[in-house]
């Protein structure tokens, strides 16, 4: 049985999101008596978000299936100073039109998983800019910068893991966890917002803006935080050999998208099946009772699912029959990656290695040399072990691309131009 009474925390806890709450009885009464509104912030860093972030969109997407609204706010705003929390050293600073960009970039995804609009439970697609680069700072410090102990934001962790290797930590960064906790105090004002979401690393800021809105008058606001995700090997969610895991789609395809979720390892299988999909809790039970070769199975299952809802079902399935034409048949699929290469260039003859590196399978000609090494790399399904081989026009087949293959998962298509 769940502690929780409210459909929206209940669900949460049983799929695993929840790492602390601040006020769990007070934060359960008020979705179980009301509609309310919530919001996560997004940093503009990147034109994309990545799969680490999948867990706060997907905190969203429950709190709008269970009667509620929930507002996406882009940092348009924080985005200029940069979030310092455990970082080992200060962000680059971004111009406004490179934020601009990003956001325009990122918020491409969100519908995937939200449904925005002007009703009462519709999501809100806010920008923090709106009201953070209007502010007059005298009056911002005599009004809002007042309520601040410094001694109190210096036993953050956040700060702490900064000062206690020594490394600087500028008075613009400080000011972060002002802003942030403004940005709480104004959603309230503006849209009624009384809950903060993150992850776990977020505490203290949200903290902060919940301690900042009791000074300033609001009604009592709440933080939900959602635990610092890591695969059962100790790697970071979103990042795989060859970088972030994107999500948008002109950064990452969805077939490479669905092979990183397909490349899951075991014990994680559960836990993800109930973070990243909306079966029902009785089929994630079903699935992860399945074990030995089955197990291979539901990751397809998890891959697809996962896939479907940002790429939509179509891509998913196609994703997952190229993959098994690949795989299971040795066929060559005319979606997988690709890369182009100038004919003129294989005319004259491309060093192995060099092309492993140019397709992004080793980072280095000398990672792409223990792949060889290690009998790991394939030209049109032909085991390669030279590795001073020089791959030109004779490799071209008769579908006009050259099949390069890293183990048995990862295929590139090179295409002559």
């Amino acid at each position: 049985m769940s502690r929780f009474k409210s459909d929206f925390l209940r669900t949460l806890d049983e799929r695993g999101f929840i790492h602390q709450v601040s006020d769990e009885t007070g934060l359960d009464e008020l979705f179980a008596k009301e509609t309310v509104t919530a919001y996560i912030g997004f940093d503009p860093t990147a034109p994309s978000l990545h799969a680490g972030g999948l867990i706060q969109i997907m905190m969203l997407h429950w709190m709008q299936q269970t009667g509620h609204r929930p507002i996406s706010l882009m940092g348009g705003g924080t985005g200029m100073v940069g979030d310092p929390s455990f970082k080992d050293d200060a962000r680059q600073l971004m111009t406004v039109d490179t934020i601009e960009s990003n956001i325009a970039s990122i918020k491409r995804v969100f519908s995937n998983y939200l449904s925005y609009g002007e009703g009462s439970r519709d999501a809100l697609m806010i920008n923090n800019g709106d009201w953070l680069r209007e502010i007059n700072y005298l009056e911002f410090l005599r009004d809002v910068g007042r309520h601040f102990s410094v001694n109190r934001m210096l036993s953050f962790d956040s700060v702490k893991t900064r000062l206690d290797r020594e490394q600087s930590l500028s008075f613009l960064e400080f000011n972060y966890m002002i802003l942030q906790a403004y940005d709480f105090v104004e959603l309230n004002k503006r849209f009624g917002c009384r809950l903060q979401m993150g992850g776990s690393d977020q505490w203290g800021n949200i903290v902060n803006g919940i301690d900042l809105g009791h000074r300033m008058g609001t009604p009592q606001l709440y933080a939900l935080t959602s635990p610092l995700l890591t695969t059962a090997s100790g790697a970071k969610m979103g990042k795989s050999l060859n970088g972030a895991v994107w999500l948008n789609p002109d950064m990452l395809s969805a077939y490479d998208f669905w092979q990183y979720w397909r490349n899951t390892e075991d014990a994680d299988v559960s836990r993800f099946l109930k973070l990243y999909t909306t079966l029902p809790m009785d089929e994630i039970a079903r699935l992860s009772a399945l074990a030995g070769s089955e197990i291979n199975e539901v990751k397809k299952i998890l891959a697809t699912e996962v896939t479907a809802m940002l790429h939509g079902r179509a891509a998913a399935e196609e994703a997952a029959e190229t993959a098994r034409k690949t795989f299971e048949e040795g066929a060559l699929a005319d979606n997988l990656p690709s890369i182009e290469v100038a004919a003129t260039e294989l005319e004259s003859g491309i060093g192995l290695l060099a092309l492993i590196v140019k397709a992004g399978l080793a980072a280095s000609n000398g990672e792409a040399r223990r792949h060889v090494q290690g009998g790991a790399v394939r030209i049109n399904d032909q085991s390669v072990t030279d590795e001073r081989k020089m791959v030109g026009t004779g490799e071209v087949t008769g579908d006009g691309v050259i099949k390069l293959s890293l183990g048995k998962k990862k295929h590139i298509l090179v295409r002559p131009i």
